[in-house]
């Protein structure tokens, strides 16, 4: 059984895509929620951090950003600072892990260690 349905790295923080989408979002509020709506800024990070075991799981890219795109709002609260992001990025581990193809009751979630 693959590694990634039992767990995806947690990546380090990416602090400069933070600050520059908080800058979009307040400078110019519209175009900052496309950009998190979108949720390419951080979907692009963690797919070079977990891309190569996801596809290996069978999951693609475009999967991926769809569910990256549902998790959007947490996103924001990430990009604000209501959420930390080791939350945040394990929130979003889990989600995935959770939708990859054949993956059973009982496997661990993300980092955060917990299991379902």
């Amino acid at each position: 059984m693959s590694e990634t349905r039992r767990s995806l790295p947690m990546p380090p923080e990416p602090y400069a895509l933070r600050a520059e989408t908080r800058a979009l979002l307040e400078e110019r509020p519209e175009d900052g929620m496309k950009t998190i709506n979108d949720a390419r800024f951080v979907a692009e990070t963690l797919w070079e951090e977990w891309g190569d075991g996801l596809e290996e799981a069978g999951m693609p890219y475009d999967t991926f950003l769809t569910i990256a795109r549902g998790y959007a709002g947490e996103l924001r609260l990430w990009v604000v600072g209501e959420r930390i992001w080791e939350h945040c990025a394990a929130g979003l581990a889990g989600r995935v892990t959770r939708r990859l193809p054949d993956a059973g009751c009982g496997k661990q979630l993300a980092s955060a260690g917990a299991s379902r």
